[in-house]
């Protein structure tokens, strides 16, 4: 994928998952706008795209406000001259659950996460759609979106928000040639570690140098960074201009794409539903196969 002539932003991209994706687009030859609340984290990942050849410069701002938001979009264009691809990376968490959790834990998260994404896509979309010449929203959405997870009503709720503003957007953006899509990583990062059935085969991955076994790659479709990265590199690319309103994941060995909700069964009844008919029809009809919900727990091979 050829990126050069490209100008990107990515937001929380100062390490982890973010960093990766600015790496990746840096060395697809874009020009990579930086972005975290923490300085240092800031130069260190602007340092580390130049040491590998690529152009950056960095923008410590707290994701959220509108006015980070147009921040960003400022530096790329002073910066650069132009904003073409903007990868909304940044979030955070604060997992408690549902009998604990504060008005404050609810909404930090939402406020970064889902507000984050608002305010900074309506900003790149803006400038976008002045220069004329289309553009590329790459979300960063979360299993725990698609299917829910204990723990995370914030988290959860906001990134199944993210998705659903994909598809909304690539709607109101298509003319303007601004394709507009999610996706869905999972990658060794801090957040898996704490998981007690990837933390000890993670730990002993980086310790020993050695692959993540398949029973991850492919069974759990959990891998490193760099194996999520080249997604966002394709969605930012010219070869993704047919690509808009999708739901894509990635880890490890695994490339899915998502299916959007959709009505699985229906009943009709003459005249409408009675509270009785509904529980004669659940019991013997759409209810005999619901839905499953909640991310699989991971099962690790028996030795």
């Amino acid at each position: 994928m050829d990126l050069h002539g490209k100008v990107a932003v990515v937001t929380g991209s100062g390490r982890g998952l973010g960093l990766g994706y600015a790496r990746a687009l840096a060395a697809a030859g874009a020009a990579v706008v930086v972005n975290d609340v923490d300085q240092d984290a800031v130069d260190a990942a602007v340092a580390t795209l130049r040491s590998e050849g690529g152009a950056a410069v960095g923008a410590a701002a707290a994701v959220g406000d509108s006015a980070a938001a147009q921040e960003l979009v400022d530096t790329a264009v002073r910066e650069f001259g132009r904003l073409d691809v903007l990868v909304t990376n940044a979030g955070i968490l604060r997992d408690r659950v549902l009998w604990k959790m504060t008005d404050d834990d609810f909404d930090d998260v939402v406020r970064v996460h889902l507000r984050g994404t608002f305010t900074c896509a309506r900003a790149a979309a803006i400038r976008m759609r002045e220069q004329g010449a289309g553009g590329r929203l790459v979300l960063i959405a979360s299993p725990a979106g698609q299917r829910g997870n204990f723990g995370q009503t914030n988290y959860a709720a906001a990134k199944a928000g993210i998705v659903a503003m994909a598809r909304t957007w690539a709607m109101e953006l298509g003319r303007a040639g601004i394709t507009v899509n999610a996706v869905v990583p999972v990658a060794a990062t801090e957040m898996t570690r704490t998981i007690p059935a990837f933390a000890p085969v993670i730990e002993a991955s980086e310790r020993t140098g050695t692959p993540l076994p398949d029973w991850l790659r492919k069974g759990e479709g959990l891998g490193t960074v760099e194996d999520v990265a080249g997604l966002v590199t394709f969605l930012a690319s010219d070869a993704s201009k047919d690509v808009t309103g999708q739901a894509i994941g990635i880890g490890g060995d695994r490339l899915a794409l998502w299916s959007h909700p959709k009505e699985k069964a229906v009943a009709y009844a003459d005249g409408g539903w009675s509270s009785q008919a509904i529980a004669e029809e659940w019991a013997g009809g759409l209810g005999t196969d619901p839905e499953t919900y909640g991310i699989p727990a991971p099962q690790a091979p028996e030795a």
